[in-house]
């Protein structure tokens, strides 16, 4: 059965291609939203917190192998690569935190939001410089031939940012909402003077919330960088997407992360196919969401009365 006359198989198609470009944007919103769920503020240096750990994946595993010969060998180091993006891009929010956010916590709230600009301008240009402003093509580790079923098709890629996002999504609720530190963490959120009075270590927590926060977004930006290119600004439209992602599910909630991620993907990828807007436009349906959702619901779909908060 056709939908919006769109037949069944390219129905599936645009399914695929929207919730794998949707669990890229829940990756990158969810270390928004758990900063801002803790502190208050948008960290706009996100985006180039994202670009820098891939920039050191990319490096790191063309230093440990040719791609190109492919095996087992090529998959482990792709694997160390991902892990050690992780860690610079967690150590490099840590860092921001301390250096350019932490000072200014008794600040008007528009201080650490210029702050936070400035930082993504500085680490831009600084990435610009050092690695040039030349695109740079991550090779897949794998065959990435795409498996057909009827007219529409996956690509193994597809299937391990889906699988990834999935397990990463699931991962962080799961210690949020069941780990000693996931609880510091929503008590730090919820009052940090209280939560200082019950033995928590506020300043450990927010450096835990950025660290982890740091570490999805390299992991999506070497998602994204399979599927297209490392470059100096790609931080820079990924984040202002997710950050919407995270405005539409409700920012601050874990789960609206989520789902405004997921929702935002299939909405631009739909958007392009039922309205017929060019793909050369498509983000304009990011950012007419964003206004819409201010219009009707500025507190964003899923704030109950009690927002859950990391």
């Amino acid at each position: 059965m056709d939908l919006f006359n769109i037949p069944a198989n390219e129905l599936i198609q645009h399914l695929i291609n929207g919730l794998t470009l949707g669990a890229i944007y829940s990756l990158i919103a969810l270390g928004y939203t758990m900063v801002y769920g803790i502190l208050k503020f948008i960290n706009f240096a996100h985006g180039e917190i994202l670009m820098l750990g891939t920039y050191s994946g990319y490096f790191l595993y063309y230093m440990l192998c040719d791609p190109t010969k492919g095996g087992s060998y090529v998959i482990i180091a792709f694997a160390v690569s991902l892990l050690f993006a992780m860690i610079i891009s967690a150590i490099l929010g840590i860092t921001i935190e301390r250096i350019a956010y932490k000072p200014l916590r008794k600040a008007p709230r528009l201080a650490p939001l210029l702050s936070a600009i400035g930082v993504s301008i500085i680490l831009m240009n600084l990435a610009s410089l050092m690695f040039g402003t030349k695109s740079k093509k991550f090779d897949y580790p794998f065959d990435n031939t795409p498996i057909h079923f009827g007219d529409a098709s996956i690509t193994p890629n597809q299937i391990m940012i889906l699988v990834v996002g999935l397990i990463m999504m699931v991962s962080l609720k799961l210690f949020v909402d069941r780990s000693r530190l996931g609880k510091a963490m929503r008590a730090t959120s919820e009052n940090q003077a209280v939560a200082a009075l019950m033995g928590i270590n506020v300043n450990s927590i927010i450096s835990l919330t950025f660290a982890i926060g740091s570490a999805l977004a390299a992991v999506a930006g070497i998602l994204i960088a399979m599927e297209f290119k490392v470059y100096p600004t790609m931080g820079q439209l990924a984040g202002l997407k997710a950050f919407i992602a995270a405005v539409v599910g409700g920012i601050g909630n874990i789960t609206g992360a989520m789902v405004g991620g997921i929702l935002l993907g299939l909405l631009e990828t739909f958007g392009v196919v039922i309205i017929g807007i060019p793909q050369g436009l498509k983000d304009t349906i990011a950012f007419s969401v964003l206004i819409i959702i201010l219009l009707v619901k500025p507190s964003g779909l899923l704030i109950k009365n009690r927002r859950e908060k990391v």
